[in-house]
């Protein structure tokens, strides 16, 4: 039997040990308890004795799943193989979803990518297999998705190499994003540790109408949060609202609660979620859940009065959201569509009207009603002879999916007003989109149903500017051609010469009818006993190869470490550690790490990715290692927001970063650098970054005195021989102190006696 199915017995063991501790913690705590409190308190590794603390306690958990996608799956292997243990812990899945690049279509595209990447694919099969976890091979569609359709229930604790991974919390899981080396910890049947997060209750009411769909609540709430509103927060759907909502348009709100920064997102679970679990095929799931319906909500108390229970509270009407626009360049800039077109009409508007392409589609918005939805707008543009006058891109979420919905016509009107249907996978959303002629070259706008529009993260080009909304909207501007088109009040021409208003498509199928359509077949389990597989690592590889373990610190104080950057404004993870182009080197750190800063701003020259001299911070990087020099990095507020990728802090690693200090931090960047044993710091007054100058080096004292809660000593050394002193702040932990004095996280994984030492890379098989 697959140990890493979601069945009836994991389900019974799930939901009775969260009563057990919800029990627990409810008596410790003396109050009624949040939903997001019931689903992390209820996996407690030690309920009895965790110190209970929101905001301060790092709670140490059992998480029930771990999934990761092809990319950052690659590192989180490469670090399992160092804890020399023979198989996961607990029921983990690979998903190859990202490495699917966006060039003509699904099957050519799928063909292209089974041999480009072939060495890739080999090797997370072949570690799948030895390693006990299941593998979801190219073409079986977004990780989100598909765990979503196969993985996921309500009460369930999953971890994902994912930032998105908090899609799941549309079925009532607690999903979060983390590193790989999170995910490592808890494939080795560690505890993970997680700060204890704040609360932020949003209160539904009413029911969405019209053109309004779940797309419009995200881009509503991210618009009053903004990108760093929910750091180290758990947003938590309460209120009758949430009843008048789809699991998979639960999934689109809990999806994007990752573009504010919180840790996850979460709804209770409701009759609508045992809907769609009967519908993919789980039916036997069902009474288990039923049975747990009021554990698997908030108290009673809790919803009656939020703002007693909640940090922050926000209240959002359904039946009074209008659809919504987000961008360009962030996802917190959102608005109303009917403000687009005043704000296109001013001068200095930051991106062009006419559109230069529209993408349908991403873990954000492919499901089976997202689909419907958009199908219905393309028939309507049918019926009148309009075709849609910019290219316009579909990529369904899974192959259930997209058998489905080529089964029940879905897919037809799309491919009939021009549509190009893409593989089951990721593509364009994540900077996989090989995109034909000039169109990018220039200024230019596309609309798009995903979830992140930072620039260069569809197409490479910091030229193309995307805004963000709902499937049904983004077809309607296809067909218009301009990002000013409003459906409710603007008219198309129709092939006759009439003009017509689109109408509003009705409320689609939450699950199909006919039910699922498995389509091809591309899931492999793990045989019983994989220890003889031998792991294709060929030395010599530019796609892979083995990763060593990080030095220990030698107990010394960092003196004068020269500042390799200051960055200035948003640093994304897709800055720090580009993807495009690069993905294809994700599992060769050496390789992939000169395009270290290559999207950061110098706040010195405003040049991007580069020094004072023009070289590239990679370039610099790499001469101060060969002198045997550590050095920082310097950066502004919530730096490292975005994509969890962890080569955004394996890259600074490799390359003898010793410290990087900001004003604030995103959550899983600052702990994906703890976990590679770097220094994460804050200044104290964020007005400091201000007083670090071109050329400075920096000393970090009393290093082997750090401590919880004590601050750490910067001395500034200017060039111009003066000083200063700054006072740096750091959310380190006793354990978390450990990591960096023992080089990472993953040495104290392997001290916990896991196994041989695993092979250095030049004895590893061709």
């Amino acid at each position: 039997m697959d140990t890493n199915e979601t069945t009836p017995a994991m389900v019974r063991r799930v939901l009775e040990r969260l009563a057990r501790n919800v029990e627990i913690a409810r008596r410790r705590a003396g109050r009624p308890l949040t939903l997001s409190e019931k689903l992390l308190l209820g996996h407690l590794d030690d309920p009895e004795s965790q110190e209970l603390v929101p905001g301060e306690s790092q709670l140490r958990l059992r998480p029930d799943r771990v999934v990761l996608q092809d990319i950052l799956g690659q590192t989180a292997l490469l670090q399992f193989m160092q804890t020399g243990m023979e198989r996961v812990a607990i029921p983990a899945t690979v998903h190859c979803d990202h490495l699917i690049q966006a060039r003509s279509g699904g099957e050519p595209d799928l063909i292209t990518s089974l041999t480009d990447n072939r060495e890739v694919y080999s090797f997370l099969r072949a570690a799948a297999a030895k390693f006990g976890a299941g593998f979801w091979g190219p073409g079986s569609g977004i990780v989100h998705q598909v765990v979503l359709e196969t993985y996921a229930f309500p009460g369930a604790l999953i971890l994902g190499t994912d930032s998105h991974t908090p899609n799941a919390g549309g079925l009532g899981a607690c999903a979060v994003g983390v590193g790989g080396a999170d995910a490592v910890e808890a494939m080795a049947g560690l505890p993970w540790e997680l700060l204890y997060p704040r609360r932020i209750g949003v209160v539904l009411t009413g029911e969405l109408s019209g053109w309004a769909s779940p797309k419009d609540v995200i881009l509503h709430v991210a618009e009053q949060l903004r990108v760093h509103g929910g750091t180290n927060a758990v947003l938590e759907y309460i209120g009758p609202g949430t009843a008048a909502l789809s699991a998979t348009g639960k999934a689109t709100i809990t999806n994007m609660g990752a573009e504010v920064g919180a840790t996850t997102s979460v709804f209770p679970a409701d009759p609508r979620m045992l809907v769609y679990l009967a519908a993919t095929g789980r039916a036997d799931l069902v009474p288990f859940v039923e049975q747990s319906l009021a554990l698997l909500a908030p108290d009673p108390e809790v919803v009656a009065h939020p703002e007693d229970h909640y940090d922050r509270v926000l209240r959002v009407d359904l039946s009074r959201l209008v659809p919504y626009v987000a961008g360009p360049g962030s996802p917190d800039r959102g608005r109303p569509l009917s403000a687009v077109a005043a704000e296109i009409a001013k001068d200095g508007c930051d991106f062009p009207d006419a559109l230069s392409a529209a993408l349908i589609g991403s873990c954000t918005n492919s499901s089976y009603e997202d689909m419907s939805r958009a199908a219905d707008v393309a028939r309507q543009a049918l019926s009148r002879g309009v075709r849609a006058k910019v290219p316009l891109f579909v990529a369904p979420g899974s192959e259930r999916v997209r058998a489905t919905t080529a089964r029940d016509g879905q897919l037809d009107p799309l491919r009939d007003i021009g549509a190009v249907v893409l593989a089951n996978a990721c593509g364009p959303c994540i900077g996989q989109w090989k995109r034909e002629g000039d169109a990018a070259g220039a200024p230019n706008t596309i609309v798009t149903s995903f979830n992140r529009n930072f620039p260069r993260r569809n197409d490479g080009q910091a030229t193309t500017k995307n805004l963000l909304a709902s499937p049904e909207i983004v077809t309607a501007l296809a067909l218009a051609g301009r990002a000013s088109f409003n459906p409710l009040t603007d008219e198309l021409e129709a092939a006759d010469g009439t003009k017509f208003r689109l109408t509003p498509p009705p409320p689609a199928p939450e699950v199909p009818p006919r039910g699922f359509e498995d389509g091809r077949a591309l899931y492999e389990p793990p045989p019983s006993d994989g220890r003889d597989i031998v792991l294709p690592l060929r030395p010599g590889s530019e796609r892979l190869a083995a990763m060593r373990p990080w030095p220990a610190w030698d107990g010394e104080d960092f003196s004068r470490l020269p500042v390799l950057i200051k960055t200035r404004g948003k640093t994304t993870t897709d800055q720090i550690s580009p993807a495009g182009p690069w993905l294809r080197y994700r599992g060769h750190l050496e390789r992939f790490s000169d395009n270290l800063l290559s999207g950061a701003e110098n706040a010195f020259t405003g040049a991007f990715g580069t020094g004072e001299d023009g070289r590239t911070v990679a370039e610099l990087a790499r001469e101060l290692r060969a002198r045997g020099e550590r050095w920082v990095i310097v950066g502004d507020h919530n730096y490292g927001e975005g994509s969890s990728r962890e080569h955004a802090a394996l890259s600074p690693r490799l390359l003898s970063c010793a410290a990087v200090i900001a004003r604030s931090f995103a959550r899983i960047h600052e702990t994906n650098l703890k976990k590679q044993g770097l220094l994460a710091l804050t200044f104290e007054s964020p007005a400091d970054y201000e007083r670090i100058r071109p050329r400075d080096r920096l000393t970090l004292s009393g290093l082997a005195d750090m401590a919880p809660g004590a601050p750490v000593k910067c001395l500034v050394h200017h060039e111009d021989g003066t000083t200063e002193t700054l006072a740096l702040r750091h959310s380190y932990t006793a354990s978390q102190v450990e990591w960096f004095r023992r080089g990472s996280a993953l040495a104290l994984c392997k001290r916990a006696g896991s196994g041989p030492e695993p092979a250095a890379a030049a004895d590893l098989p061709a």
